[in-house]
């Protein structure tokens, strides 16, 4: 690889080395290393991610004949430009002999290889990538925007991969905002700080959590192309046009928004209660949470298990976890409705999932659905918190180790309630959605309760009166 990039013109620094043979990596059997995991890059603008990659595939595409590349980002403008920058390497001196065509027309941007490789580039914001097949190699630019559903329409392309040692997916971007839908991103950094995975790569450059932005040393220890790739200027006009001293921490020197404080559950404590094999059998009750501008919502189950511990997971039907609420409603009827046994439906009725409900003779329903929901007071909210904290770290408490799960809980902080000693999940602090944990402690408390608000009354809305699995 690294022969063919001199040979080609197309030569790395240091850093990009190094990332690439850990990248490249391949096990006994000649398999990629990270060919299930995949490579994930957390790095700060300016410091040259594109170019490291796009080299890499280009040499890839000579070296292995037939190699198929689908490269998206989220924005048009986005894909378009690095496309751009791509067909400026494909016509360097020494790659443009290799090259057969360069299509640029909008909708099939792509470079074509005289081996038969190909490279295609498009939007996922307008589609791009669905219904692809024997995929080699994807990269996801700008990945900390990767949605779930994104996801799930491009990731059975490399199903048919026959690149002879294995398919590789590539994650890259800088930390997610806390407006953006940085789940996947944030799920895969949580994988690997908690060193939930053997399979994955992931390579992060970040100055320290208690960074000046001001500091230059730190800009050196968070971009390892500076200054003799990215000089000064760049870095200072990127600090004065950046709108905020977060906004350069997070683009500019790669330090994750909820990196300065710690979630509350202890990471080892999660992982050691990690059990894929664990159910509830018993107490059923959902959980419900919608994030704070209604872009995002959650729902979790919970309930006693057969050994008597404790169980919660999260709902992860495919549309249950993507933008907004409108599927919310009809879709908690139709799972209480097909199970009966399930005790209730709780929600903070203080938080923003009011805006969907409404009160009938004093009680809470979804608008416009016959789902009753349980609501909880705040010192219940307060104590179920406790209760899942106690639960991880004592060893009664049990989930399956689900990745955006995982990435809630580790990321959430805590916020106090008064002076009274007693705290909630707070969302300020977390640098992905915390949704999912909000809606498990809220389950939790349903299973647990002794006095509970059954979704349905007798006789309303029931689909027969069997005994029916739980839809999770």
């Amino acid at each position: 690889m690294r022969a063919k990039g001199d040979e080609l013109g197309l030569g790395f620094d240091p850093w990009q080395d190094g990332a690439g043979q850990l990248a490249l990596g391949k096990r006994a059997n000649g398999q990629y290393a990270a060919t299930v995991g995949g490579v994930v890059l957390s790095i700060p603008r300016q410091v040259g991610k594109t170019y490291f990659v796009g080299a890499m595939v280009v040499i890839l595409c000579i070296l292995f004949p037939g190699l198929k590349v689908v490269w998206t980002a989220h924005r048009t403008r986005t894909a378009t430009n690095t496309f751009r920058s791509m067909q400026g390497m494909a016509r360097r001196k020494k790659v443009d002999p290799h090259v057969d065509y360069i299509r640029t027309a909008n909708g099939e941007q792509e470079i074509g290889f005289r081996n038969g490789s190909l490279i295609m580039f498009g939007a996922r914001e307008q589609g791009f990538g669905r219904g692809f097949d024997e995929v080699d190699i994807e990269v996801f630019d700008e990945a900390q925007i990767l949605t779930e559903k994104a996801l799930e329409d491009m990731i059975a392309a490399t199903n048919q991969s026959r690149h002879p040692h294995g398919a590789l997916l590539f994650y890259m971007g800088t930390p997610p905002r806390p407006v953006d839908p940085g789940e996947v991103f944030s799920a895969k950094r949580a994988q690997a700080l908690a060193g939930d995975s053997d399979d994955m790569v992931y390579v992060e450059c970040s100055a320290d959590d208690d960074a000046d932005p001001d500091d230059q040393a730190q800009w050196e220890r968070a971009n390892p192309s500076y200054p003799h790739r990215t000089p000064r200027e760049a870095m200072l006009r990127m600090r004065a046009n950046l709108p905020s001293d977060e906004s350069f921490l997070r683009e500019g020197l790669g330090i994750w928004d909820g990196a300065k404080t710690k979630g509350v559950l202890p990471a080892p404590s999660w992982k050691d209660q990690a059990d894929e094999q664990s159910t509830a059998v018993d107490r059923f009750a959902l959980g419900v949470e919608c994030g704070p501008d209604l872009a995002w919502a959650s729902v979790a189950l919970a309930g006693q298990r057969a050994d008597g511990g404790w169980h919660f997971e999260l709902d992860e039907d495919q549309h249950t976890r993507g933008r907004g609420v409108a599927w919310l409603a009809p879709h908690i009827e139709a799972t209480v409705a097909a199970n009966p046994q399930i005790r209730a439906v709780v929600v903070d009725v203080g938080g923003p999932i009011a805006a969907l409900l409404e009160q009938r003779n004093g009680r809470w329903f979804f608008k416009d659905a016959k789902v009753e929901v349980m609501p909880v007071k705040v010192v219940e909210l307060g104590a179920g918190c406790a209760r899942v904290l106690d639960g991880i770290v004592t060893g009664w408490l049990r989930h399956i180790g689900q990745p955006q799960f995982t990435s809630a809980a580790l990321s959430a902080g805590k916020r106090p309630l008064g002076d009274t000693g007693m705290w909630v999940w707070s969302r300020k602090t977390a640098d992905s959605d915390i949704t999912p944990i909000q809606a498990g402690t809220l389950a939790l408390i349903g299973a647990q309760s002794t006095n509970v608000r059954k979704p349905h009354r007798a006789g309303a809305g029931r689909s027969g009166g069997e005994r029916r699995a739980v839809l999770l």
